[in-house]
């Protein structure tokens, strides 16, 4: 799996264009992001919750790559990154375009999560 690039409001893996915010699964699936797991506790999808961190994580994870968005903008909660840490995941957050040649150098077993817009 490569992801090809960014552009504001999509991301390109494989060569399909993804007009959303995406989640990469440790398997190579590409889901939409489940914002409304954070929005609800923020009224913002720029906090990432605990409840979207449990569902984001799965077991043998060593490596969240976290897609900040374009400008920046998405940041962990306090509960959400000490879920993180208390799993033995490093988290690594890094604007969109910078957080993509990382993932796609990253030998670990990684997880990607991308915010294409702000």
């Amino acid at each position: 799996m490569k992801i090809d690039g960014t552009e504001f409001g999509s991301i390109t893996i494989d060569g399909e264009t993804y007009p959303h915010d995406v989640l990469i699964r440790l398997s190579g699936e590409i889901k939409k992001r489940r914002k409304k797991l954070s929005k609800r506790h923020y009224g913002t999808s720029h906090i990432m919750s605990l409840e979207e961190a449990e569902f984001i994580y799965e077991k043998g994870c060593h490596l969240l790559i976290v897609g900040t968005g374009q400008n920046d903008s998405l940041r962990l909660s306090p509960e959400a990154a000490e879920f993180f840490a208390g799993t033995g995941c490093t988290v690594l957050t890094e604007p969109t375009p910078r957080a993509i040649a990382v993932f796609n150098q990253a030998k670990e077993n990684r997880i990607g999560l991308f915010h294409v817009t702000c």
